[in-house]
């Protein structure tokens, strides 16, 4: 019996390669990443085309990368409770309860995903002039 290839939807192919859904459906679109077509017209992806991918991507380094930011210059830094995400297109609301106030911020959809932040969640809020930045702790 031959070796059946398995099929990945393009959301588990960019979480298999690390990639947002955008970048994996413009890879997709420009003819980067092969695809076979379900007769719906849905793109499913080989996992052996990903193959060569997954053993050139630095997802050590990349993370390691991101660990340095973790100590920042900034001091207005507040820590609270996530109350509320709303992730709407490339953009999503967070909202942190800290004591009885509430910190609102706008960030990109992909930074409320790779934070993975979910209601109840411990996060912090940083401040910085006119801008606030979230960070999950």
């Amino acid at each position: 019996m031959p070796d059946v290839d398995v099929l990945l939807k393009p959301r588990e192919a960019a979480t298999a390669l690390g990639v947002s859904y955008p970048t994996l459906k413009q890879w997709i679109l420009a003819g980067t990443i092969k695809t076979i077509k379900t007769p719906g017209g849905h793109h499913r992806i080989p996992q052996s085309t990903l193959n060569p991918l997954l053993q050139s991507k630095p997802t050590p380094a990349r993370r390691a990368s991101r660990e340095r930011f973790r100590n920042v210059s900034g001091r207005n830094q507040l820590v609270g409770v996530v109350a509320e995400v709303k992730i709407s297109g490339l953009l999503a609301q967070v909202k942190i309860k800290i004591g009885d106030q509430q910190i609102t911020s706008i960030i990109t959809a992909d930074a409320a995903r790779e934070m993975q932040l979910r209601k109840g969640q411990t996060a912090g809020a940083l401040i910085k002039s006119t801008e606030v930045m979230i960070v999950r702790v």
